[in-house]
């Protein structure tokens, strides 16, 4: 969102379902021709998906209701499970001889941040599609309420991604939301309440990219790039991974010199630049100074988890932004809307630092060192690209494109959250903790290392 068009407006409403089976006989059609022209996905291949072609024939046999965590590497992960169910997952029945009911769909959850930056018609189509947003940084009754109902009672299945936002890295998974674990036990609260016979039950799903010739080339490039932007000077244009991976820490090291002077300086706050410190402890260090920053500001404590924080302050922006007494934006004053569209702004200003962390939460300093490959090479510069996008006020969702990739999509082994419900009667909290922790370690053995 352009600064200059930030405004103080009424409250997010949440967007309902409103499923339009013509619509996604639309979509489908158009998938193939959309991964073409705007990703750089050229192959997907689907693994165990004789496994989901099961589920969902005991799903539509009344047998289970069944949740999909799948994984979340990348903006371009919806496309993939799109294609996961609408094209790999018939076709794989077919094959099998299985007939599944038409059509074959799935609800899923969304983020209801995703409209106000990829614009309203985009809450438009996946409200048609069957999606039901959320706002993460709250306790959003109705679009909570919403996806419990579906969960029990729709003709389809539900997806989410418990990561909740993607992380940049395809061999790393975020601490997971627990939100997911929350909507299983719900579920099968709700089957229990019902009298009914159906399991339910979280299937994992992995998702990963490997380029299919290692983009090297253009990964130097983008190294150059970066060099400029942070103002070092190189002449070295070697595509050898040792003589990358030194460019790569230097830019690291350069940027997190400068943006630690930038809070020293103009946030004041005290930060440690010594250089034998490790990299990813002076990061650590900034990357809670920024949320600090943000939390003081909006009067937050600093409590929980860094994707906790960023939460809260994401929410705390919103209503600074979305206000309830905007409602009848018409009835107040020019005074009154122009101080709301002041604070607005600001707001707008302080989430950026939030924004920041959030481009880095995942990062641990050893991901490439330990394998040079050109995935790792190219998430961590890609990363680095999208701070340096967010400093410089540009659009970061507009990514370079480094090089032909194949998704592989892995459907895991089933988590029955219908033999935890006894575990959950006796203590809800440790139960989603538990569930939670088994859905994690069922996503991280789904990486192809």
């Amino acid at each position: 969102m352009n600064q200059s068009s930030i405004n103080a407006q009424p409250p997010l409403e949440f967007i309902p379902p409103n499923f339009n089976p013509l619509l996604l006989g639309g979509v489908k059609k158009i998938l193939p021709f959309w991964l073409k022209l705007q990703t750089e996905i050229v192959d997907i291949e689907g693994r165990n998906i004789g496994k989901l072609v099961d589920i969902y024939k005991q799903f539509q046999s009344e047998e289970n209701r069944f949740l999909m965590a799948f994984r979340h590497p990348s903006i371009n992960d919806p496309y993939c499970m799109g294609y996961l169910i609408w094209k790999l997952l018939p076709e794989m029945a077919k094959q099998q001889k299985i007939n599944l009911d038409f059509p074959v769909h799935s609800h899923f959850m969304y983020d209801r941040g995703i409209p106000l930056w990829a614009g309203s018609a985009v809450g438009w189509l996946y409200s048609q599609l069957g999606g039901t947003s959320i706002q993460r940084g709250k306790l959003d009754i109705p679009g909570l309420r919403s996806a419990r109902d579906l969960f029990i009672h729709s003709q389809f299945p539900i997806a989410a991604a418990p990561e909740g936002a993607t992380n940049g890295h395809n061999e790393i998974i975020s601490p997971l939301e627990p939100g997911i674990s929350q909507l299983g036990f719900w579920c099968a609260e709700d089957v229990h309440k019902e009298n009914r016979n159906e399991t339910v039950l979280i299937v994992p799903i992995g998702i990963q990219y490997f380029y299919i010739s290692p983009p090297w080339k253009n990964i130097e490039k983008l190294l150059t790039e970066l060099e400029k932007d942070i103002g070092i000077a190189n002449q070295n244009h070697s595509l050898e991974t040792s003589e990358l991976y030194q460019r790569l820490l230097k830019i690291g090291e350069h940027l997190l010199g400068i943006m630690e002077a930038f809070y020293e300086k103009f946030y004041h706050r005290k930060l440690s630049n010594d250089s034998q410190e490790h990299l990813v402890d002076r990061l650590q260090k900034l990357l809670n100074i920024a949320l600090e920053v943000a939390e003081t500001y909006f009067n937050l404590k600093p409590k929980g988890t860094v994707i906790e924080r960023c939460r809260r302050l994401e929410q705390a922006g919103w209503d600074y932004i979305y206000r309830d007494d905007f409602k009848e934006i018409d009835k107040l004053s020019l005074v009154e809307q122009g101080l709301g569209d002041r604070l607005a702004e600001e707001a707008s200003l302080r989430m950026w630092h939030m924004r920041l962390v959030e481009s880095f939460v995942a990062v641990t300093g050893s991901y490439v060192k330990e394998k040079a490959t050109a995935e790792r090479f190219a998430d961590t510069v890609l990363l680095l690209w999208d701070v340096v996008a967010r400093i410089k006020g540009e659009n970061g969702f507009f990514r370079p494109q480094l090089g032909q990739q194949k998704a592989i999509i892995t459907v895991g082994d089933t988590i029955s959250v219908s033999d935890r419900f006894d575990e959950y009667k006796k203590g809800r909290r440790q139960a989603v903790t538990n569930l939670t922790q088994t859905l994690q370690d069922a996503l991280e053995e789904l990486i192809i290392r």
